[in-house]
């Protein structure tokens, strides 16, 4: 069974940066996509960013400038740089794996932007 353990979340003031990961526990020969969501209460859990196998970076339009995301296949690994950072960016991350037909999701990391 597949896991993904994240990290990276915090608090952290307004402008500021932070670096999420999200490492899967196992050996994944093919990941077909890696995502980003973020969510906050009372509210749908929002696509942030992806990058998919060979495929280009896509991006919400709230993040596209400041987020990056990037992938280390060796590592089973996604990140997720996050700069300028505003209070709207605050809310609970979560990472996905798309493996197969099968999608896989971490714990989630809370990050919090003060103003």
């Amino acid at each position: 069974q597949v896991q993904l353990v994240e990290s990276g979340g915090g608090l952290v003031q307004a402008g500021g940066s932070l670096r999420l990961s999200c490492t899967a526990s196992v050996t994944i020969l093919t990941i077909n996509a890696m995502r980003w969501y973020r969510q906050v209460p009372g509210k749908q859990r929002e696509l942030v960013a992806t990058i998919t196998n060979g495929g280009p970076r896509n991006y919400a339009d709230s993040v596209k400038g400041r987020f990056t995301i990037s992938g280390d296949s060796a590592k089973n690994t996604v990140y997720l740089q996050m700069n300028s950072l505003k209070p709207e960016d605050t809310g609970v991350y979560y990472c996905n794996f798309l493996i197969a037909l099968s999608n896989y999701w971490g714990q989630g990391t809370q990050v919090t932007v003060s103003s």
